[in-house]
């Protein structure tokens, strides 16, 4: 056997277990997406923490911002660093508490900035990334196995995405994203709970109630 030979069936070899790996990693993901969008609603609490080595910016250095979102469906009622973000399913209204001030879109961020938005978070794999398995880790108990998303357009602000997630509930543990600038943006869940009971209007801006208080609204 020559030495061309050998090449070919090494690269052959290193194809079809890197398509495997793949295979592997976008089942897993769409187990996790089919499961949390079988439910009625989600509510999660989770923390967010920043670092970026350049900026001199480090994990441990600062104490983590903590929000709280329900979805249901595409819609979904963020609190997130004292601000408010209601998404009826065609209308986003990002209510500043500190401003006193109401910002009203047309339909959902569409994510061209580099963030993923709550409404694309279960299916945002599914457009865009190479997927591959990473590692599987034991935290604090807990088999959690990290899928690592890369994105295919090389002009992204996106570098990777760890998709972390819980083999035994098939939750989605944690988020880490690394942009282009270096940063590194992590969002752990700390609690989760499904299929809550909510008001019929939980997920609608009260327009009158912001009037009221005497809330600037655009």
């Amino acid at each position: 056997m020559n030495k061309t030979t050998v090449l070919l069936l090494h690269l052959l070899i290193t194809s079809i277990a890197f398509s495997q790996n793949s295979e592997k990693a976008i089942l897993l993901l769409d187990k996790v997406s089919t499961k949390m969008e079988a439910y009625q609603n989600m509510s999660i609490q989770f923390n967010e923490t920043l670092s970026n080595e350049d900026a001199g910016i480090r994990e441990e250095d600062e104490l983590p911002m903590k929000g709280q979102i329900s979805l249901q469906g595409e819609k979904y009622n963020l609190n997130y660093l004292g601000n408010t973000f209601i998404y009826d399913g065609k209308k986003l209204y990002v209510i500043n508490n500190d401003e006193k001030e109401v910002t009203i879109t047309e339909g959902d961020m569409n994510g061209e900035d580099g963030f993923i938005y709550p409404s694309k978070l279960l299916t945002f794999y599914r457009e865009g990334y190479n997927l591959q398995m990473g590692d599987l880790k034991n935290i604090k108990g807990r088999k959690i196995q990290f899928v690592i998303l890369t994105p295919m357009d090389s002009d992204s602000d996106i570098v990777k995405i760890a998709f972390a997630v819980d083999l035994k509930t098939l939750h989605l543990y944690k988020l880490i994203q690394t942009g282009s600038n270096g940063s590194i943006t992590s969002f752990t869940i700390t609690e989760f709970k499904s299929n809550q009971t909510l008001s019929n209007d939980f997920f609608s801006f009260n327009k009158e109630k912001y009037q009221k208080l005497k809330y600037s609204i655009d």
